[in-house]
């Protein structure tokens, strides 16, 4: 079963605390008006609308922040904007023609698992505009070719190029490290995964280079590693995070938004004294149980780029540009968080130290490869 929502502004809890139409392809409420809740008629005829991954939009983390783009870009536009939250990939289809039915202008669709949907929904109704995120659309279901061109022309992929900033957070994790051991486990082994877990290793790499160290790095070779099979945050979750953690890790970086909570179990189950990194969203604000074990988090700007993507569709209109976006640190599509608690724990120069390199990934100097950027 599916939720469909007609969103008019306000939080995402707020949100999930309202009642939700449910079923497959059900229709959404149609009571409501513009951005302020109803009040007014909206100013806009343009309608954006949203389908989320089997994750949920109250994942804290990446389905939410790409709600929170659209949601944003609804209420700057003075409309309303509506939501399709999906239990299972057999829902993907039927969420995206249940929109497709709406009317819908433009559709974001969050994840590469939405990616043969949405090619199927955008080669069948050429006037709407996709945003597809994750994925390129151009030649496979689970991201791994980027040619520059979707196959279909009325998609625009958002890709974020997540191994650079996971590579400095990769730097700052070994550098914190006590017991010589970092970790990193993911849900499934998609690109959109293993990309933190190749920038997280190649960043101890350079550190053990740079300081003649040898941190090691468990749940991930660069090739093969450590995954869950799902993105529940389940009782695999936490067994996985245990794995590490009896490897005598002191960090880890679960990758695969609700799994971070199988860590958080397993952390505490220990009794030792371990940190974790956060992904895609700043976990330590968006999850407040966090707080005391959240080193740093790798950040996907999924939030704006969503927004620019909508406020694009919605004011160029024929113009719109459907040339995939790429973030990066340059660009700031991705980036970490501050450290937060953890910020009188680091050493005093690591922050120095990571603008450097944060500067020589962008100019080059300091080679991190991903399957968007490969050696």
């Amino acid at each position: 079963m599916n939720k469909l929502r007609k969103a008019a502004g306000g939080s995402v809890a707020a949100l999930l605390a309202t009642a939700l139409l449910a079923g497959c392809g059900s229709a959404p409420d149609e009571s409501g008006g513009g951005s302020d809740g109803g009040s007014t008629p909206a100013a806009s005829d343009f309608l954006p609308c949203i389908v989320s991954d089997a994750g949920g939009f109250d994942d804290k983390s990446f389905n939410q922040l790409s709600y929170e783009g659209v949601q944003q870009a609804a209420d700057e536009l003075g409309t309303d904007f509506k939501a399709v939250e999906s239990n299972s990939e057999n829902d993907y289809a039927p969420n995206i023609d249940s929109l497709v039915s709406e009317g819908c202008d433009a559709i974001v669709t969050v994840g590469f698992a939405l990616a043969a949907a949405t090619k199927e929904a955008a080669a069948a109704n050429p006037d709407i505009k996709f945003v597809l995120i994750d994925d390129a659309a151009d030649g496979g279901d689970d991201g791994q070719t980027f040619d520059g061109k979707a196959d279909e022309p009325n998609i625009k992929p958002l890709l974020y190029d997540t191994a650079q900033a996971a590579f400095l957070a990769g730097y700052a994790s070994a550098d914190y490290s006590k017991t010589g051991v970092v970790g990193t486990y993911g849900g499934m082994p998609f690109p959109t995964v293993t990309i933190f877990m190749d920038g997280f290793k190649q960043g101890v790499d350079y550190y053990n280079q740079e300081n003649g160290k040898s941190v090691k790095v468990v749940g991930w070779d660069g090739k093969n590693g450590l995954f869950t099979g799902g993105f529940e945050a389940n009782e695999k979750a936490t067994n996985t995070a245990k794995q590490i953690i009896d490897q005598d890790a002191d960090v880890i970086l679960p990758v695969g938004g609700p799994i971070y909570q199988g860590a958080l179990t397993a952390i505490a189950d220990s009794g030792k004294d371990i940190a974790m990194l956060g992904v895609d969203a700043d976990v330590f604000e968006t999850d407040p149980n966090t707080q005391d074990v959240i080193l740093t988090s790798v950040l996907k700007n999924m939030k704006i780029s969503t927004y620019e993507a909508i406020m694009s569709a919605a004011k160029d209109g024929d113009n719109f540009d459907f040339t995939p976006y790429v973030g990066t640190l340059e660009n700031d599509g991705v980036g970490i968080a501050p450290f937060h608690n953890f910020e009188s724990k680091v050493n005093p120069d690591l922050q120095g130290k990571l603008d450097e390199i944060k500067a020589g990934i962008i100019d080059g100097s300091i080679p991190v490869n991903s399957y968007l950027n490969p050696a």
